[in-house]
């Protein structure tokens, strides 16, 4: 069903790369075995772009399947690749980088603690999902210090009962903790799952590899 992977050498694969249900959003170049590995083992549709000229996609989009929360400065021909797959909701202002501040399925949208209200409901309100302002372990870019997909949400292993209790009451779905690449709790970085499978990155222990099957029930 899956396994570790690298990309060019790096672990963190989850900075690289944003996965839906049905799409891999990659930056043009990405290592064909990368994206090979995207195809099978998550069942997507491989969408090559960069994000504001940056290839550092999965910190730059966030969303679920309703749409795709991106940063404001993706240019127009970005935009018009991601707009084929998603309605897109530009995330405008210094606090950009939709990918490290948002942590979304199609349940929830989590979001950074400091988030204007405004712009907090605005995402909930595109996506379709209640939001809920929060850290995870303490660590305010909740994108990257959880990961979530329709089977589940695994979170930094610091974050502590008060931050779990806060993603629990808006939503019905396991939440555990846990980490990538032997001992990292910025999950996100280090994970790319959907709910037919996922991918972690290469340094990634048999025990978290463990843990990630258990939270998003991969264990058979």
């Amino acid at each position: 069903m899956t396994g570790t992977i690298d990309l060019a050498g790096d672990p963190n694969i989850g900075v690289y790369a944003r996965v839906f249900e049905d799409i891999a959003i990659v930056y043009p170049g990405a290592p064909a075995e990368f994206t090979a590995a995207l195809a099978r083992e998550l069942d997507v549709e491989i969408v090559s772009t960069f994000i504001q000229g940056s290839s550092i996609i999965g910190s730059l989009v966030s969303g679920n399947s309703q749409g795709l929360v991106v940063s404001g400065l993706a240019t127009d021909e970005e935009l018009a690749v991601l707009s084929e797959y998603r309605d897109v909701f530009l995330l405008k202002g210094p606090m950009n980088a939709a990918g490290n501040i948002i942590l979304a399925n199609d349940c929830v949208a989590a979001v950074h603690p400091e988030m204007q209200i405004d712009v907090a409901e605005e995402i909930g309100s595109f996506l379709e999902v209640p939001v809920v302002r929060l850290t995870l372990g303490g660590i305010k870019t909740v994108g990257m210090a959880g990961f979530a997909t329709n089977k589940g949400i695994l979170v930094h292993p610091r974050a502590n009962d008060t931050e779990i209790a806060n993603l629990e009451r808006i939503v019905d779905l396991p939440i555990g903790l846990g980490s990538v690449n032997m001992g990292s709790g910025l999950v996100g970085t280090g994970l790319l799952a959907n709910s037919k499978g996922y991918v972690a990155g290469s340094v990634t222990t048999g025990f978290e590899l463990g843990r990630i099957e258990e939270v998003f029930g991969f264990l058979e």
